[in-house]
């Protein structure tokens, strides 16, 4: 505990963004947001001597959306819509947080259907492929591998195509909902589901091909970006680039959710530690993705509800709208008032793309949140690129601002 005695922390002064300096043999100059590899949304402010990084600052901030403020402005039913946008890579990763935290709030999570429950866990793993495919398809352009991009995106292409089926749109979807899914699979969606199974393994051999044993890309990656298992538990990494430093944490495993207990599946490591091992991580991940949808993919064959059947919490079915008053007053409440959920706080996780992702949910008993917190695993595992930069050639920043694979609209949010 602090006593207000202690002699304050020789930090050094930040980084200025606004000019280009000289001190001595060193210059601060930015990189960024206009740099093509920070995407538009990143400004590292360096000091550099010659070629070598001695500190480097993150400015965020240029995406600021204001997204949890929103949300608490929104029925809770309402707040999944602006929730999805936040990580705009694994939209249905943020729904599926969310709506778990709500029905813990609420105290159904045991009602939930086991068919709504396996469906969850087939979007969730679609997803993480398919944002390890932005991942890894933008990641090659940066190191100037310009095919993988189109292999990659092939693949999820594929994915958005069965989101669109399933939930009407192919980015942001809102299939997920508090008490279940926004209706059942349709009609061809499992014959779709059978074709990606089907392909996935020829276009992943494909992808490691031109990729794993790549002599260009192995030079730009081994070695570089290096984040010790200490390191990354002291910086609050978590996900691949926690686990490519040797540490197996999975919420999936360590907090099962959604049924995960039931599935077999490995949690991808190395040891390395670097941007290579984050690379091969990530490929394993796929993999195990993959393994997963297919064990869902059996069980998909039995019959079952998606909804709860509690007219208070979920709308009543179209088809008795026109049929009951009930039903109809029932509806229009929902859409009108939306649900109010009892006074409490939680915390709920998931293994999301990037890692840990969660949300710290309160509610006074309104029909609104009284406070949306998110655990950003891309802000955390971004604050390491400060540790990993330092001492590094100014050409390795891209690497390893790509093996950590922040998303700003969760960064800022």
């Amino acid at each position: 505990m602090s006593t207000g005695t202690e002699a304050p922390s020789a930090t050094p002064a930040p980084l200025s963004a606004e000019v280009v300096a000289r001190s001595g043999n060193t210059m601060i100059v930015s990189m960024g947001p206009q740099h093509p590899s920070t995407h538009g949304v990143l400004q590292v402010v360096i000091e550099v001597s010659g070629e070598i990084i001695e500190r480097a600052e993150m400015e965020i901030g240029y995406l600021h959306t204001g997204i949890e403020k929103s949300a608490e402005n929104l029925f809770w039913t309402q707040a999944q819509t602006v929730v999805e946008r936040m990580d705009y890579l694994s939209p249905l990763g943020n729904a599926l947080c969310y709506v778990l935290g709500a029905e813990k709030l609420l105290g159904i999570t045991e009602r939930i259907p086991e068919r709504a429950q396996a469906i969850r866990v087939l979007f969730a793993e679609l997803t993480r492929i398919a944002s390890h495919c932005v991942w890894l398809g933008t990641g090659g352009i940066d190191l100037g591998a310009i095919s993988t991009f189109f292999y990659a995106f092939d693949i999820r292409e594929d994915i958005l195509d069965l989101q669109e089926v399933a939930g009407g749109a192919r980015m942001h979807p809102n299939y997920f909902r508090i008490g279940g899914l926004n209706g059942d699979l349709p009609a061809g969606f499992l014959a779709k589901l059978d074709a990606l199974i089907a392909k996935f393994p020829q276009r992943m051999r494909e992808l490691r091909a031109l990729l794993q044993n790549n002599p260009i890309l192995r030079d730009r990656m081994i070695g570089v970006g290096v984040v010790s298992a200490e390191d990354a538990v002291r910086w609050n990494v978590t996900g691949p680039s926690l686990r490519a430093s040797g540490i197996a944490y999975d919420v999936r495993r360590a907090f099962p959710y959604s049924g995960y207990e039931k599935y077999e599946f490995n949690v991808a490591t190395r040891t390395e530690g670097d941007a290579y091992a984050r690379f091969l991580v990530r490929l394993e991940e796929m993999d195990e993705a993959m393994r997963i949808i297919a064990q869902v993919r059996k069980e998909l064959e039995r019959p079952g509800p998606v909804l709860i059947d509690d007219p208070k919490l979920v709308a009543p079915p179209k088809e008795t709208i026109a049929l009951s008053m009930e039903a109809l007053i029932h509806h229009f409440k929902i859409v009108s008032e939306g649900i109010r959920v009892p006074p409490g706080d939680v915390y709920q996780a998931i293994e999301s793309p990037r890692g840990e992702l969660g949300y710290y949910l309160v509610s006074n008993g309104d029909n609104r949140p009284w406070r949306v917190r998110t655990r950003p695993p891309s802000l955390y595992n971004l604050q390491a690129l400060e540790l990993i930069a330092s001492g590094s050639l100014i050409a390795d920043l891209v690497v390893m601002i790509g093996s950590l694979d922040p998303v700003f609209g969760e960064v800022d949010r």
